[in-house]
Order: C-alpha cells, then structure tokens, then sequence
C-alpha cells in the first residue's frame, strides 16, 4: 500500500491542537523540568499561546501533514526589514487559568530565555519537531528542505541557523549531514538551573 503525499502547509489555526501537541514531544523534557506540567497542560499551554499571543511579523510556521494529520512542524524568523516594532499584547491571563498563574510566569520566562533574535541576513529555525511515530522517514529533511529554499529565494537572507542543545547529539549530527556547522558553543548557567541542559551549541548553514 502506497503511502499518502506529505504536504507542507502554512499554519492554520485549525492545527493548533496538534502542533500544540507536537511542540510537547520536542520540548516536554525542558518545560517539565521548569514547571511539573504534564503533557496535556504543556499542549494546552502551546495550544493558548498559537490562539492569544500575536505572531511576530517577520517570521513563519509551517506543518507537514499527511491524510489530514499534522506530523511535523517547524517554525522560522528573522530580522525585519523595518525597525518599526509591533506592539506585544500579553495573552489573556482568562486563556490560562487552567494551568495556574505561576506556570504560565514560568513558561513565559523560559520562551524568553530561549528566544534568539536574528542578525541581518539570518534565518533562525526556532524550532523543528516531527511526531515520534513518523520520524526516521525523512520529514525533518522535507523541513529542512522547505526553510532553505524559502530564505534561499529571499535577497535579504544568507544562512540558515539554530540551536541544538549539548545533550542531543543525534540531532547535532544530522544537522552536519545537513551541511550545518558549529558556529557557537555556548554554557549558560541560568538555562542549566532552568531546563537542565547548561551547553548549546549554535550552528549555521552559508546559503549564499
């Protein structure tokens, strides 16, 4: 029997459960770690973030699916052309208050210890995941695929970057199959206390 397609698509907010869903196989062990949620907390919490909180303009998430079902994701930024900034509305506390005022504090630190501001020219993956049950048959790489030819076909962009944290390396060498290099290495004790992983290594891919 012949597999159906994979497609990638933009994000729609009808993925949102799902991809909420997904973001809780790719991180589970960093967010737990910072706040005991279990995981349909965690997948709420994406799920809330996906509806209340505006997306930055210069950025992009897409999902692969396959038969309707969301499989993989993987979510892009870079720096804006302007310096205009939008304004940032927090998210309704109402959204949350199934998870308790102080996780959603927590978790909301912790975004902002993980977020990367990207230099001109960059295109930093912010995150990639593809479900448990479908890795291993070349998703990721689809992804992967999709992210350098969209900043490839973008003037303002000139290399692919990301983060892959120190106790991965599995990931660290797929992305050097994937032409990746090590850019940074970086120890930070604050992300250690936080998410118990203190080494992250930042890696870059030259498009242009």
């Amino acid at each position: 029997m012949t597999a159906a397609p994979i497609t990638i698509e933009p994000m729609q907010a009808k993925y949102n459960p799902q991809v909420g869903r997904l973001l809780v196989h790719g991180f589970r062990g960093k967010f737990q770690k910072l706040t005991n949620m279990n995981d349909d907390d965690l997948a709420l919490f994406f799920e809330k973030m996906f509806e209340h909180y505006p997306t930055e303009p210069a950025s992009q998430r897409m999902a692969a699916l396959q038969d309707g079902e969301v499989i993989g994701t993987i979510s892009i930024k870079w720096k804006p052309e302007s310096d205009i900034k939008q304004k940032q509305k927090l998210p309704s506390w109402k959204s949350f208050n199934k998870l308790g005022k102080w996780n959603l504090i927590k978790m909301l630190i912790g975004l902002s210890l993980l977020d990367h501001k990207p230099q001109a020219g960059e295109c930093y993956i912010a995150d990639i995941v593809v479900h448990p049950d479908h890795r291993s048959k070349g998703i990721g790489k689809l992804l992967f695929q999709w992210a350098q030819h969209f900043a490839q076909t973008e003037p303002h962009l000139n290399v692919l970057s990301l983060h892959v944290v120190g106790s991965n390396p599995r990931a660290k060498q797929l992305y050097e199959l994937l032409s990746f290099q090590t850019h940074l290495q970086k120890n930070s004790l604050v992300r250690h206390l936080l998410f118990n992983e203190s080494k992250w290594d930042y890696m870059v891919l030259k498009l242009k």
